[in-house]
């Protein structure tokens, strides 16, 4: 399935504070805590807690998110599909970035392996 310019839009826009709770109900509905929840966001992003409490005060929108972040140069091994979508297809930048934090999330949720969710 294709992203639309709408879709990444909508992405684009979004706060993360506003999808933020959700991680955190996800990831602890499912025995996991919200330190696993902020060591995968870490990993991917570079933003330690105190950074993410930061962003997360100043609402910032997952553009603004995606751009002060340093993306870890092994996020391109995760792959699968996330919400409909294939995210190694995915061609905007942008969702491909937020796809792979839904993804990562997912896993850890899932119960997978700590090492095997930070691709090690």
């Amino acid at each position: 399935m294709k992203t639309t310019p709408q879709h990444n839009e909508k992405i684009a826009k979004m706060t993360f504070s506003s999808v933020y709770p959700h991680y955190i109900t996800k990831v602890e509905s499912k025995g996991r805590t919200i330190e696993e929840l902020h060591q995968v966001i870490e990993w991917l992003t570079g933003f330690d807690t105190q950074k993410l409490r930061e962003l997360i005060d100043e609402k910032v929108t997952f553009e603004t998110f995606f751009d002060y972040a340093e993306l870890n140069p092994n996020a391109h091994l995760i792959t699968g599909v996330i919400c409909g979508y294939r995210i190694e297809e995915i061609e905007n930048h942008l969702t491909k970035q937020a796809r792979y934090l839904d993804k990562l999330v997912d896993e850890l949720a899932k119960g997978r392996k700590m090492e095997k969710i930070l691709r090690q």
